[in-house]
């Protein structure tokens, strides 16, 4: 259980987010000019797609969840996700570390130990953002992970059609993307 919820949390904190590249991440992009205080603030996880087999079980029981993107004073993010789980709300903070290019961050998995890759792969800032994770979730078990931000909880149906664009030129199938269903839980307080 431990795993699992560990597993969740990775997800949510994005994922989610340097591992060795693969030929698929070797393919994502980043934001041209990405301009870190821009992103900063709140953000909705409004979509998601994985190629976790976790992810795929438990889909169904995901909800939207509230990301705070906060600058740190060396120059990396804090990335707090509060979320819906157990029909408890449940915050989570993570460091997300520049890796790189502007817009690509990695951060350690605090159950895994392994190091994940995060990439802004297109943003406008003020609406959405969708961005990919790639790491590992145990020995052997690479993931990755597509996820749409949006400003709102109800992003417009050009940024979902965008999203399932973005999700399915990284390989993922119909059945591993999602639209996070709204929530009135956990979102007050969380600016």
């Amino acid at each position: 259980m431990a795993a699992l919820r560990a597993l969740w949390v990775g997800l949510v904190l994005l994922g989610v987010l340097g591992v060795p590249q693969t030929r698929a991440e070797a393919q994502v992009s980043l934001q041209p000019n990405f301009q870190q205080d821009k992103f900063l603030g709140r953000w909705f996880t409004a979509g998601l797609a994985s190629n976790s087999s976790w992810f795929r079980e438990k889909k169904a029981a995901l909800s939207m969840c509230t990301s705070l993107v906060a600058p740190t004073a060396d120059g990396g993010l804090n990335l707090t996700v509060t979320f819906l789980r157990k029909d408890q709300c449940e915050t989570r903070t993570l460091l997300l570390w520049p890796s790189g290019l502007p817009g690509c961050y990695s951060y350690t998995s605090q159950h895994w130990g392994s190091v994940n890759d995060v990439r802004v792969v297109e943003t406008d800032y003020g609406e959405y953002a969708l961005l990919h994770t790639a790491g590992t979730k145990g020995p052997g078990q690479d993931f990755h992970m597509a996820t749409l931000y949006s400003r709102t909880q109800t992003p417009r149906a050009e940024v979902k059609d965008k999203f399932t664009a973005f999700a399915k030129a990284q390989g993922f199938p119909d059945d591993t993307i999602v639209f996070l269903p709204q929530t009135d839980k956990c979102v007050e307080g969380h600016q």
